[in-house]
């Protein structure tokens, strides 16, 4: 069933990477769709958050423009029961487009959204009240973003967290971590922990295991544990080709209230964006987030 859009409101994040020159095509795809958009662009982390609330409810749906942490806000904000969230592609990484397959250009992206339907997604939710759609970490994916400084995002683009991921890996530092999973425990060396919403990122090029959903009311905690870098080979190749199997280096633990403990803290991210140091406690919000996917 087609979605009925006639307004929606643009929160654009003008210091992302992308996002003031993918403003004009943007907007020229709503009016060529025939739909009327009204621009608020952000002034300060949060501000995004503050916009969908103030106004959000005004509109048929909401989008976004700039980077993971714009989109983050936004869906968060309105959470339980604000209207749809749209995210076109204007950041670095753009993970939260990518996997949820938005193209990455902005015209196709207005008009793939605007022609797609409503997904329903759990959302997770930290103690501080910040919400995740994808996935918060600890160990290599938040060493990963550690590593990729902003100047050398704005010169590099994506390509910057390739450059950091790479690094990150053969850097590898394990730690300890301590795990409790709807209260029951579990401790072992590792190198990453991830509590996942979302079981594929980037156009599915990578699947963090079998069995996770984005709106099955559950998250699912994935510890990768490689010993050297053969280790962390297999893990990636399995990742990559989506053909998993018992490994003594993963293991997998689903549930609904998280405890992320590691020896020594460790720094965490959300989404792309940083956390301070461990220990987390993260709980699941069951379909609480409404996003506008393209039809498959």
């Amino acid at each position: 069933m087609p979605l009925a859009i006639r307004r929606v409101l643009l929160i654009v994040n003008p210091a992302s990477r992308t996002g003031a020159r993918r403003l004009r095509k943007s907007e020229a795809a709503f009016r060529d769709m025939g739909v009327h958009c009204d621009t608020r662009t952000t002034k300060s982390p949060g501000h995004g958050a503050e916009l969908a609330l103030e106004l959000g409810s005004g509109y048929d749906a909401v989008f976004t423009l700039g980077g993971d942490g714009t989109a983050i806000e936004v869906i968060g904000a309105l959470a339980n029961g604000g209207p749809p969230v749209g995210v076109l592609p204007g950041g670095t990484g753009n993970v939260v487009a990518r996997t949820l397959g938005t193209p990455l250009s902005s015209g196709s992206a207005v008009r793939a959204l605007l022609g797609g339907s409503e997904a329903r997604i759990d959302l997770g939710r930290l103690a501080t009240g910040q919400r995740f759609a994808i996935g918060m970490g600890v160990g290599l994916d938040a060493a990963m973003i550690a590593g990729a400084p902003a100047p050398l995002k704005r010169r590099l683009g994506f390509f910057a967290y390739v450059l950091s991921a790479t690094g990150a890996v053969f850097r590898m530092k394990s730690f300890r971590v301590r795990l409790t999973v709807d209260g029951a425990t579990l401790e072992m060396e590792a190198a990453a922990v991830l509590i996942a919403n979302f079981g594929a990122v980037l156009d599915d090029l990578i699947t963090f295991g079998d069995g996770i959903r984005r709106d099955d009311g559950f998250l699912d905690a994935c510890i990768y544990s490689p010993r050297n870098l053969r280790d962390a080979a297999r893990i990636l190749w399995m990742m990559s080709r989506k053909r998993f199997q018992p490994d003594r280096c993963v293991t997998y633990v689903k549930g609904r209230q998280f405890r992320v403990e590691t020896f020594p803290p460790r720094a965490g991210q959300a989404d792309g964006e940083l956390l301070g140091d461990s220990p987390f406690e993260v709980s699941v919000e069951p379909l609480a987030g409404r996003v506008l996917v393209p039809k498959r």
